[in-house]
């Protein structure tokens, strides 16, 4: 049985968050320019720091563990790295990402010295540091891409990245960088990997919310706006996969997904509650929300509202919705409906690992535009 932690409720929404190494910092967006670091002082999280340089929407941000750096990007096609220097403060240094429209989703490679960006512009930015120089540079992957990058991931070995666009499908390239990064050893994605190479191509009968790779690499996850999740175990290149399981869900979409192990999916979304599913190649299964709130709403529904209700599931039903925004049309408010039994009262942005290793994770924090970071332990 899985138990929970509110950590802290954020005066704004959470788009996305993401904590240091040590655990007792997280930075988080808020859909404005800013974002904002938070530090931990007994049981309280204060704002510590708040960096507004980006002209428009922060989209996303990244928290390296290895090199204690922040990544930002934003609506102004730019991106920001900000390391943290001994005596606390922060140096800032722009990265000219070569975009011509809004930079979207960015996260750091597993060994921390490559950044990629994806944006409405079609392209990824796969970003590193030159030292001769001083400086960050950009090589973009454009091909297949034909829309936006709406989420990136990393494969364990640094070089494969896999992208979900909102064309309906997840694409698995190669960013290898010359003089960067080593030869990676062969795998079911590939031996012969240079910057660009398409590994593969996955479908699905929605935009792609959320990508990730297994611990191993040797499978990929995606959820997408159908309310689908999606696992797939590659062959070989250029070969049809071993396996493909696409579980089509009841509930509302899933916005972001983690895998505790290589048999074990969390996802959360727009059903407020993280939920629960465990498989292999022979197939996969919802096991349960890890949010009891969620399963007693579930529980309560009976008589009419249930049978109008059966397919839904979750803490929020069509009937709710329906009957909030009648009361909002007809009384100019909707105090007819109380806060949810869940943790989270609002759709839920982002699941972050928290504590274990990858393939062995014991904890992990979500964040919602509720303001709440909640701390699971699964």
């Amino acid at each position: 049985m899985s138990s929970f932690q509110l950590l802290t409720v954020l005066p704004k929404p959470s788009y996305e968050h993401v904590f240091n190494k040590e655990r007792n910092e997280f930075v988080t967006t808020t859909a404005t320019n800013q974002v904002e670091v938070y530090k931990q002082h007994g049981l309280d999280w204060i704002l510590n720091k708040a960096f507004s340089d980006h002209e428009k929407i922060v989209t996303c941000v990244d928290w390296s563990p290895v090199t204690n750096r922040i990544v930002t990007c934003s609506q102004d096609r730019n991106a920001y790295v900000y390391e943290k220097r001994s005596d606390g403060s922060w140096k800032q240094t722009l990265v000219l990402l070569r975009l011509t429209r809004a930079a979207t989703f960015v996260r750091w490679s597993p060994k921390g010295d490559k950044f990629a960006v994806g944006s409405g512009a079609r392209v990824v930015s796969v970003c590193y540091f030159e030292e001769e120089n001083d400086w960050w540079v950009s090589k973009h992957l454009k091909r297949p891409l034909r829309s936006t990058i709406l989420s990136l991931d990393w494969h364990p070995n640094n070089v494969l990245l896999a992208a979900g666009c909102a064309d309906r499908k997840t694409y698995v390239l190669s960013a290898y960088i010359r003089d960067v990064d080593e030869k990676p050893e062969a795998s079911v994605w590939g031996s012969r990997l240079p910057f660009n190479t398409v590994c593969a191509e996955y479908p699905a009968n929605g935009w792609i919310h959320s990508v990730q790779f297994s611990p191993s690499g040797n499978a990929l996850a995606y959820t997408s706006h159908d309310s689908s999740l999606s696992i797939v175990y590659p062959s070989a290149p250029e070969q049809p996969p071993r396996a493909f399981v696409t579980l089509k869900l009841p509930q509302l979409p899933l916005h972001s997904l983690l895998w505790v192990n290589e048999t074990t999916i969390v996802a959360a979304g727009y059903n407020y509650a993280p939920l629960l599913f465990q498989g292999n190649e022979s197939g996969w299964s919802f096991i349960g929300d890890l949010d009891p709130g969620a399963s007693k709403t579930a529980a309560a529904q009976t008589g009419k509202d249930a049978e109008k209700d059966e397919e839904e599931s979750g803490p929020v039903s069509f009937s709710a919705l329906r009957s909030t925004f009648r009361n909002m049309d007809l009384k100019g408010s909707s105090e007819s409906v109380s806060s949810l039994p869940t943790v989270h009262q609002n759709m839920v942005s982002s699941l972050r690992p928290y504590s274990g290793a990858p393939g062995s994770m014991k904890s992990f924090t979500s964040s919602g535009t509720d303001g709440c970071i909640v701390l699971w332990n699964v």
